[in-house]
């Protein structure tokens, strides 16, 4: 059965980011821009209840609930990156407080270093590789940074390492406007002297503004719960279900992992270069995904890569069981909302959309509607090689599927 797919310019907000409404804290790949949210939640009246987003990535779908005013949110993410983002857009903090604690930071830094003894007493982090990707001089004075940081009070810590963790990839040799880890030419290399202090201060001061002006006020005495966990079971506990799931495995569309390995690395996640093995479609499977809308499709990769389709499968099967657990967590009369993208593979489009909604119907949903939008607003890589042919380049994906269903 094919599900009927609405074209709806509406939701295409042409000539809008991420940061129109709600500028996010840092950096993330693939984020879900808040208005597809706001306006849908318009358009089906939800203005309360509890939400859950099993993976929550940078946050965007606590920002839409609390725009419409809901105060009870949950969300779950295993990229330890993405929770301390979401952690601190969505914790209540002094702001005062914050401020004095910056200024305090400030002078502690610059004193610091004006003894050179000072500098045999810091622990640079041996990280595999570090060499490669940071010069001695960026890695002391981030290491310094750390340091200081590292004193302050949990709660209050996570709002000056979000700026270190942007701090630190754009310190470092790696392209920047590339998610995935690509180091900069010898050439450039020669001519890299970022003054770490600096960026790391006009970083801090501009995260604790958008804090200020943009989240902080919406808060108040919102219960936004956000575990560093896969989803566990529930049951009938949530009235919406707002997610933008990945698109197909890290390998090979988003670079979670990749993007936020640095970070990790440098905040003491000890398994940081394993995170794309852990998420959707990071195992290998043995046989190809059966009895689905997708199946035909996946098949016709087969004919060209018996691999290529077991990595496709793997993704399938993770998605499945997820949407199988996320569908017992809700409701009678919930409504589960999943943006999606398609994806090419071997020159095959994918269904994810599709999928989706075959696999909500068979956990007791009906399809309510899919809206398909324009994707103009997502930091994603806008071309590459479905079929790995030298000079064969196509658009990855140019729309974007939004799934409702309700329980």
């Amino acid at each position: 059965m094919k599900y009927t797919i609405i074209r709806n310019e509406k939701y295409d907000f042409i000539g809008q980011s991420y940061a129109t409404s709600y500028p996010n804290l840092h950096k993330y790949p693939a984020t879900m821009i808040p208005q597809i949210g706001i306006e849908l939640f318009k358009e089906l009246d939800i203005n309360k209840g509890k939400l859950l987003d099993p993976y929550c990535g940078s946050g965007s779908s606590f920002t839409i609930g609390l725009d419409r005013g809901l105060n009870e949110m949950y969300g779950f993410d295993i990229n330890p990156l993405a929770v301390l983002i979401s952690r601190t857009k969505f914790t209540k903090l002094d702001i005062e407080k914050v401020k004095l604690i910056r200024q305090r930071l400030r002078n502690k830094v610059y004193e610091f270093v004006k003894n050179e003894d000072n500098l045999k007493e810091i622990e640079i982090p041996q990280h595999y590789n570090i060499d490669f990707w940071f010069s001695k001089p960026v890695l002391q004075k981030l290491s310094i940074i750390k340091h200081f940081v590292d004193k302050i009070e949990v709660n209050i810590r996570r709002i000056f390492l979000v700026p270190l963790s942007e701090s630190i990839r754009e310190c470092s040799y790696t392209r920047n406007h590339e998610f995935k880890l690509y180091r900069i030419k010898p050439e450039e290399m020669l001519q890299f002297n970022p003054d770490v202090f600096g960026v790391y201060f006009d970083k801090l001061n501009k995260v604790i503004d958008i804090y200020e002006r943009y989240y902080l006020p919406k808060i108040n005495g919102a219960k936004i719960d956000i575990s560093y966990s896969k989803f566990p079971k529930k049951e009938n506990e949530f009235d919406v279900v707002l997610t933008s799931p990945p698109y197909g495995d890290s390998f090979t569309t988003v670079a979670y992992g990749q993007f936020s390995m640095f970070s990790n690395q440098w905040f003491g996640v000890k398994y940081a270069r394993q995170i794309d093995n852990l998420l959707m479609g990071g195992s290998s499977v043995k046989e190809n995904y059966p009895n689905s809308f997708i199946s035909d499709y996946i098949n016709e990769v087969a004919k060209q890569s018996k691999k290529r389709a077991l990595e496709v499968s793997s993704f399938y099967f993770d998605l499945d069981k997820s949407i199988k657990d996320v569908a017992n967590s809700v409701k009678k009369g919930g409504k589960a909302i999943y943006v999606v993208g398609n994806r090419r593979v071997k020159d095959v489009q994918l269904p994810t959309d599709q999928f989706v909604a075959e696999k909500f119907e068979q956990n007791g949903f009906k399809h309510l509607f899919t809206y398909e939008r324009l994707l103009g607003n997502k930091a994603m890589p806008s071309q590459n090689s479905p079929s790995n042919k030298t000079g064969q380049r196509k658009g990855t994906m140019t729309k974007e599927y939004i799934v409702v269903c309700e329980k």
